[in-house]
């Protein structure tokens, strides 16, 4: 039962009942409905956000987020096991490759550099797993720049290697006349007494003293620079390119077997011995040649003679005697 209220009447004196107006009672209940409404509504924010709540959509939605997370999981799982494999490669090929070819390894720096600059990643930023979606395009992306320098080291790698194959097939390796050919090595490399005027000059190369008709042998690949008599002193005699800046000289030769610009192989036959131009005796001379410069030829019959015929041959190269030319 509602409370009825009174005041006082000071003039009449008594007590009279308080009546409440029509428009205050509708002003009560539109705030009343208005405060309803807004709690209602407040609570219906409430359990939307709650787990209690939920549509097959919202439901269909976490399932796809907490796939694509087992997916990222899986993805950067796989990523570790290719950063390993990659990891392995990159340090055979600085420790084991590079050092075989003697070239400089690539630092770490440099394979795992990162990306500066702008941002790369803005668009990926501002949803509710964007670390992690940022975190592994980051490293596929690193991934990718390391595999492509890789890739790139391996391609100069197998350069190196076929230009080192080359380079031992032209570096001349073997005696240009066979020991079982020879008389004897006639005079070495270095100070010897000149045959024609008796003075003690310096002998650019290898005497091999054997009968005329000898076979010589092309002591490494190369191309036949010339094969003429027209430089005094060595008569009828051959120049071979061997490149990597290698050249090799017969001199005083009986007759050819090659013609210049021909291309030979190491152990092709180019000539035979003879005893033309400034020559005592058949013989072949025989001289090597580094970046234009004469080097020792002893030093470079390892393709063909044992241990114990190199020592036999350096004794006597070394002997200080005089050329036959």
């Amino acid at each position: 039962m509602a409370k009825v209220k009174y005041y006082y009447d000071s003039e009449n004196l008594a007590y009279r009942k308080i009546k409440t107006k029509i428009v205050t009672k509708f002003g009560y209940v539109a705030l009343f409905l208005l405060a309803s409404a807004l709690f209602g509504f407040l609570c219906f924010l409430l359990i939307l956000n709650t787990p209690f709540l939920e549509t097959p959509k919202d439901r269909l939605l976490t399932r796809e987020l907490d796939n694509y997370e087992l997916q990222y999981a899986l993805l950067n799982k796989r990523i570790n096991q290719l950063d390993e494999a990659i990891a392995t490669l990159e340090d055979r090929d600085n420790n084991v490759y590079r050092v075989y070819f003697n070239t400089s390894p690539i630092p770490v720096e440099q394979r795992r550099a990162g990306f500066g600059g702008v941002n790369r990643y803005a668009q990926l930023e501002g949803y509710n797993n964007s670390d992690l979606v940022v975190s592994t395009s980051k490293r596929v992306d690193e991934l990718t720049k390391a595999l492509a320098i890789q890739s790139k080291s391996l391609d100069e790698i197998a350069k190196l290697a076929k230009d080192k194959n080359k380079l031992l097939t032209a570096i001349p390796a073997i005696q240009p006349v066979k020991n079982e050919n020879l008389r004897q090595v006639a005079s070495g490399f270095g100070y010897r007494s000149d045959p024609f005027t008796k003075v003690r000059k310096f002998h650019e190369g290898m005497d091999f003293s054997a009968k005329t008709g000898t076979p010589i042998y092309a002591t490494g690949d190369g191309v036949v620079a010339r094969a003429d008599n027209k430089v005094s002193g060595y008569g009828n005699h051959i120049v071979l390119r061997h490149g990597f800046g290698y050249e090799t000289l017969y001199g005083h030769l009986s007759r050819y077997n090659c013609k210049p610009n021909q291309r030979v192989q190491r152990g092709d036959i180019i000539g035979y011995v003879g005893s033309t131009g400034r020559s005592e005796g058949p013989h072949l001379h025989y001289e090597v040649h580094k970046n234009g410069e004469v080097v020792n030829p002893i030093n470079f019959y390892y393709g063909n003679i044992s241990a114990a015929e190199y020592i036999v041959i350096s004794k006597l190269a070394n002997q200080e005697n005089q050329s036959l030319d």
